[in-house]
């Protein structure tokens, strides 16, 4: 029997989520063909859950990179703060705590401050361009957010 403690777990989604987020029409959500990524859940006040996917590649810096791994040695792994998706139905998250390497795990659980923080930052910048209170540039914005699955998730953020 598992235990879920929504402050700060890892899972995966279900396919409950995948199916009701399907591509098309949405392509950003990263799926691959045989399994659900492995995500960090952060709950934010009862309303909705942050689900950020842990990645064996990234190449932008609007991420947390993965320093002391063994993977992190041959590739550019981490926990990639553009693909987050934002999840309100429970059901949606796997009940079981997700397997990720042990020394990423180590890692993660040593920097969640900072991965919280980052992240929160990240989705934060989002809410309050897309609300219009501070704009980024045109590019900067797009560096961001081209690629994000938070365009999904408006009515769920309250835009």
């Amino acid at each position: 029997m598992c235990t879920v403690d929504y402050d700060f777990q890892i899972l995966k989604l279900t396919n409950s989520f995948y199916s009701a987020y399907p591509d098309p029409p949405y392509g950003e959500i990263l799926k691959k063909p045989s399994r659900a990524y492995n995500c960090i859940i952060f709950e934010v006040s009862w309303e909705y859950f942050v689900c950020i996917p842990y990645r064996t590649e990234i190449n932008h810096k609007y991420a947390y990179h993965f320093k002391n791994s063994a993977r992190a040695r041959s590739h550019k792994s981490g926990l990639d703060y553009t693909k987050m998706v934002i999840v309100k139905k429970t059901e949606y998250l796997d009940k079981c705590q997700a397997m990720i390497d042990r020394d990423e795990y180590i890692e993660t659980v040593q920097n969640i401050k900072q991965i919280k923080d980052e992240a929160f930052k990240f989705l934060n910048d989002y809410i309050e361009h897309m609300k219009g209170n501070t704009v980024l540039h045109t590019r900067e914005f797009q560096r961001r957010y081209a690629y994000s699955p938070l365009q999904y998730f408006h009515n769920e953020l309250g835009l």
